[in-house]
């Protein structure tokens, strides 16, 4: 089957699915879902790609599990917060509730189709890998492979340490700095876009593998300039005021460094 017919398959795969959330969203009053929705959603199209693509069978379901398994992981992790707070809609859905009033379900179900565009768009790399036809794994295959492995275990590690330091009580409204949130203000950011990157390089080999490039860069974009760290920041900000501006001063935003030392008179 022609890549852009497989394409449109799980376009509309992912066109029905969301929009049958978007009812389920609106029963629950609770739009934050979508969150989950998109996670799951790489998972079902990577089966759908591979079920369809036509590349060497070992690669191609190499590739399809990696993918499989990181939105499993994701969507779960989300499904946890995003339920565990229910029926506290997330932040930013209560301001698109404020900004969209006028026309808020028309505006939402365009945001949940827009979603589901998005992890069409994103899923390239997935889609360029599984269908690479040359037989054998190669040097790239490995690197990749080790690469996602290694932003698998950051992402979770990263997860994992901002759930046990908001588990503790005694550290409620105080900036987390445990482990790799002491290198990185967002490290599980960071990982994320690595596991986007190792993709990429599945994909380079393929014809018109350049194209896999489209996911990380966009991924990347977003993550420091809309809908990651910028709102992510504004809302930590608001709530921890100087204690986080302070951190700012001293933590890599995204990628982990050295952390700047802590300003005597910082009072923090």
């Amino acid at each position: 089957m022609p890549p852009l017919l497989i394409a449109a398959v799980a376009l509309v795969v992912c066109c029905v699915v969301f929009a049958g959330f978007f009812r389920v969203a609106r029963r629950l009053d609770n739009y934050g879902i979508v969150d989950i929705v998109w996670s799951y959603a790489f998972g079902l199209v990577a089966l759908v790609y591979a079920a369809l693509a036509g590349g060497w069978a070992p690669r191609r379901w190499l590739v399809a599990t990696l993918a499989v398994f990181w939105s499993l992981r994701l969507g779960t992790y989300l499904y946890r917060r995003v339920m565990g707070h229910h029926p506290v809609e997330d932040g930013r859905y209560q301001e698109m509730r404020v900004r969209w009033a006028a026309n808020f379900a028309r505006e939402m179900a365009r945001f949940y189709q827009f979603q589901a565009v998005s992890v069409v768009i994103l899923a390239t790399p997935f889609l360029l890998a599984l269908g690479r036809t040359e037989t054998g794994f190669t040097v790239l295959d490995g690197a990749a492979t080790a690469l996602f492995v290694l932003s698998l275990a950051g992402e979770a590690l990263a997860d994992g340490q901002l759930a046990a330091f908001k588990r503790d009580a005694a550290n409620n409204g105080r900036v987390c700095e445990a482990g790799l949130w002491g290198w990185s203000r967002h490290p599980n950011y960071f990982f994320v876009w690595l596991s986007w990157v190792s993709f990429a390089v599945f994909a380079w080999p393929a014809a018109w593998g350049w194209l896999g490039l489209i996911a990380p860069g966009c991924i990347l974009y977003l993550l420091l300039f809309v809908t990651g760290i910028p709102m992510t920041e504004e809302q930590a900000v608001r709530t921890k005021g100087d204690a986080y501006r302070d951190y700012q001063r001293r933590v890599s935003a995204f990628v982990p460094w050295f952390p700047r030392k802590r300003r005597q008179n910082s009072g923090v």
